[in-house]
């Protein structure tokens, strides 16, 4: 018996027991499909965070008031701290790496204009901000470069502002009161849409001092440093830190990389990706079990089979090869079939829901194929260790 009547003699065996194949197929199919669809699930989402994220740029430092790492005295000490200003801001500006900072303080206001009023986020950002945010600007201008400690009193909308106060009418030049003050509108942004749940349409943008006046607050919230991209990382959080030390006389301020953040986050999302990964191989698992089940069958409903080939002078070797042969056979057929239903299935629910993230990482789909290989050849060894065992007399007297 050489290798074609091997697979001659499997294939037959398949295409005879034709429900006992479908069923073990079946089985490693959905295990397939479950794990390429929940990766496809969790891929999509991680990239669509990550993007979101990175869409501002990565080359962006954030410092915010206050020690997050303490080591020991009293947990009142962080309420003393001392508050970042304006001033912090225009200090970081002498800082040999730093391309553009932005002061930063956000509160909800409630604005009016043209006769009508809403409730909406309001920004108190520096002249820099659109750089350092790679935030375009529809029509007219951003923030002037003025004073930063004394600016015009100048407001740029966000385009669901303009269009609810405004509607089709240009409003550049037109008077906003934000709380209790005045402005005068001199820009539109570009429509951003929502990110991370927030709505950046849905806004205005105002000087930061004159949002600390609206706001009735004494210092900003963060502050932005948007680094040179080739400058080395360490060498600009080192020369903020010497910076603002050397402004406060201590550190009791926070500097945030958002390389690191980008970093956690991706680590947390992997994380979330393995877990629904392991989650479709639970389903993997089941339709091995089952698929070891139904060989154990195939061997017990093929004794007399088994006992035929032996008398005729197959060695156990080739008993064995038989039974690895089918086994495998079926893993990777329902491999193949799970991938196909699993990548359909997925594109389909890409095109039917626009918002759901869904993207296909074929490392974990050929894993998954390889997966399914092996849990044929683990599935088969013992059957056919038992089938190469049995008495070739006995197998031949047994109906």
């Amino acid at each position: 018996m050489n290798l074609a009547d091997t697979l001659r003699f499997a294939f037959r065996s398949l295409t005879a027991h034709r429900l006992r194949t479908i069923l073990s197929i079946s089985a490693i199919a959905v295990g397939i499909a479950a794990v390429i669809l929940l990766t496809a699930i969790g891929d999509g989402v991680q990239r669509f965070v990550l993007s979101e994220f990175t869409q501002f740029g990565t080359n962006i430092i954030t410092i915010s008031p206050g020690k997050i790492n303490t080591h020991g005295g009293s947990l009142g000490a962080i309420g003393s701290a001392r508050l970042l200003t304006i001033e912090d801001a225009m200090a970081l500006k002498q800082s040999r790496y730093a391309q553009y900072t932005n002061a930063s303080v956000v509160g909800n206001a409630e604005i009016r204009a043209n006769g009508r009023s809403r409730r909406v986020t309001a920004y108190g950002q520096g002249a820099d901000f659109s750089r350092t945010f790679n935030m375009q600007v529809a029509i007219g201008q951003f923030l002037p470069h003025d004073d930063p400690r004394n600016p015009r009193a100048y407001v740029v909308l966000g385009a669901k502002v303009r269009t609810e106060l405004f509607g089709d009418a240009n409003p550049l030049g037109a008077l906003l009161q934000v709380g209790g003050s005045r402005f005068r509108v001199i820009g539109v942004m570009a429509s951003k849409g929502q990110v991370l749940g927030f709505d950046l349409d849905d806004t205005v943008f105002m000087p930061t001092t004159r949002a600390l006046e609206v706001f009735n607050r004494q210092g900003v919230m963060e502050i932005n440093v948007s680094y040179f991209p080739e400058a080395p990382i360490d060498a600009v959080v080192d020369d903020i830190h010497r910076i603002l030390v050397a402004r406060h006389g201590r550190e009791d301020f926070t500097i945030t990389p958002q390389k690191q953040m980008l970093s956690t986050l991706s680590t947390v999302l992997n994380v979330l990706k393995f877990a629904v990964a392991a989650l479709g191989g639970i389903s993997l698992l089941v339709g091995a079990i089952g698929m070891i089940t139904l060989m154990h069958i195939a061997v017990s409903e093929r004794v007399s089979e088994i006992g035929l080939l032996t008398a005729l002078g197959a060695t156990r070797t080739r008993i064995r090869v038989l039974f690895l042969v089918e086994s495998i056979a079926l893993s990777t057929a329902g491999g193949l079939v799970g991938l196909a239903a699993g990548s359909g299935i997925a594109g389909l629910l890409k095109l039917l829901i626009s918002g759901l993230p869904v993207n296909v990482p074929w490392d974990y789909v050929v894993g998954a194929l390889c997966l399914s290989m092996l849990i044929g050849l683990a599935a088969g060894v013992i059957p056919a260790m038992r089938a190469a065992q049995l008495n070739p007399v006995d197998a031949l007297r047994t109906e």
